[in-house]
């Protein structure tokens, strides 16, 4: 017992009788089974929570952090569209794209595209961590479901398309509009890999949903998962639309505009000899007449890009102008308040007029009495006069109590048809509180009945009684 190490006791390997125990067995690094670790650092790469109330707080945690990359993957992702529409406007006109500042800038756009691509990876990370805190898994590959890995996928193809540093070309081919012929120009490969970073917006609608008060409250949550509703991007846009119509379709009738107009111009840069698509304000009208679906026909895209981007464009806008319609006319719909209002007041209107009609018809009737029975001499003409009022007078109170009847029918709103199963409970009540209060009128005239055969078999006892005292007088 007496070995030490250090000036630290510790007991001897030696047993009672003097024989020396022998040494523990090495375990396997392969089969030994560490055991659970105190800070809770699992197979998540994160803290493992341990209860309910550690499990709040790291899925706040997740929850804001989840927040911060969706910013910074949006403010990466419109940099770099912004820092390539830059490049791709200053190499048409200032500078070629053989520069060193053209290299320059598409260096800065491929390191945007990178760092956009490890934001969404690390977001998608934090939404894993999320679906284990809130399943309580411990394995993170339980999460990755086929569709979530073509979804991620999906996400790091449409960020990753950017133009590369360097000067590439290709052969473009397109059918002149007006003059039939297909010509061949060298262009740019950055066209085509420039086009596809406007994708890049569908960021927008992400930190819209995760900025969202409905997505952040705790109670809203509660209610949709009650009431089993997704608060998801959709339901965001549907509220937005719900709340300002107007300053969404504005907003994003205008950014389509400007984005498309934009896309045409880099498309129909290279075979527009004459500058009729590839200038910006000529684009714009192009793009605006197509979106209103007008179409005079005096522009007319040479490309198949252009016209794929035109084509889009018609679909985008014949759904704004049904939403316009929509929209306007919900506006131009009395609520619920004025609807109340307004049959309170066509009621009276309706009211005031039976009345008058009715007196309309006492009237003619008086006078047609008058001049048929009380007058002197009968005058034919005046009496066919007044039955004539008569008639019109009948004619129109039967109109102003079918109107007051459509009225009424009208005056149903969604308020009233809520009343329904409220009225019908109350109706099934007073039934059953009738039902019962028949029950005890049946019981009480039972009772009576009972007490009526009674006093009659009384009353008929002492009858005979009476009958047998008298014979009995009668035979003495």
């Amino acid at each position: 017992m007496s070995a030490t190490n250090g000036g630290l006791m510790r007991p001897s390997s030696k047993g009672c009788c003097g024989v020396s125990a022998p040494p523990p067995a090495p375990r396997c690094p392969e089969h030994s089974r560490s055991p659970p670790a105190r800070d809770g650092v699992g197979k998540t790469g994160g803290r493992k929570p341990t209860g309910v109330g550690q499990r709040l707080g790291m899925r706040r945690a997740l929850f804001e952090r989840r927040k911060r990359l969706s910013d910074y993957a949006l403010i990466f992702g419109v940099f770099g569209i912004a820092v390539m529409v830059v490049e791709t406007e200053l190499s048409w006109g200032v500078y070629g794209k053989a520069s060193y500042v053209s290299l320059a800038l598409k260096c800065l756009i491929s390191l945007s595209t990178l760092i956009l691509l490890g934001l969404i990876g690390v977001y998608h990370a934090r939404e894993i961590q999320l679906f284990m805190v809130d399943n309580g898994a411990e394995d993170w590959r339980i999460a990755m479901t086929s569709r979530r890995v073509f979804s991620i996928a999906l996400e790091l193809v449409v960020c990753g398309v950017h133009p590369p540093p360097g000067h590439f070309t290709f052969h473009w081919t397109a059918r002149i509009a007006f003059d039939n012929e297909l010509k061949t120009k060298v262009a740019d490969l950055d066209v085509l890999l420039s086009v596809p970073m406007f994708l890049r917006i569908y960021l927008l609608a992400r930190v819209m949903l995760l900025h969202s008060k409905l997505f952040t409250d705790a109670s809203s949550r509660s209610i949709g998962a009650l009431n089993k509703i997704n608060f998801d991007t959709r339901f965001v846009m549907k509220t937005l639309m719900t709340i300002c119509p107007g300053t969404v379709l504005l907003v994003f009738s205008i950014s389509l505009w400007i984005i498309a107009a934009w896309t045409l111009r880099a498309c129909e840069r290279y075979h527009d000899d004459k500058d009729v698509n590839s200038n910006f304000l000529s684009a714009m009208w192009l793009v605006s007449i197509t979106f209103l679906s007008v179409g005079y026909g005096e522009m007319v895209p040479n490309t198949y890009c252009g016209r794929g981007i035109c084509l889009i464009t018609g679909i985008m806008g014949a759904g704004c102008t049904a939403l316009v319609v929509a929209v306007v006319a919900r506006k131009l719909e009395l609520t619920k308040a004025e609807k109340h209002v307004h049959n309170f007041m066509m009621d009276t209107q309706l009211t005031k007029r039976i009345k008058n009609a009715a007196a309309n018809v006492l009237r003619e009737t008086w006078l047609i009495y008058k001049h048929t029975r009380l007058m002197k001499r009968l005058d034919p003409a005046r009496v066919r006069r007044h039955q004539r009022k008569f008639l019109q007078a009948i004619h129109q109170l039967r109109s102003v109590k079918m109107e007051q009847r459509k009225l009424s029918d009208q005056a149903n709103t969604l308020v009233d048809l809520a009343k329904v199963p409220l009225t019908c409970n109350k109706e099934r009540k007073k039934k059953e509180s009738t039902t019962k209060v028949c029950q005890f009128h049946w019981m009480t005239a039972r009772i009576h009945m009972l007490n009526f055969i009674i006093v009659f078999l009384a009353l008929y006892n002492i009858f005979r009684l009476l009958i047998a005292i008298l014979n009995h007088e009668l035979e003495l």
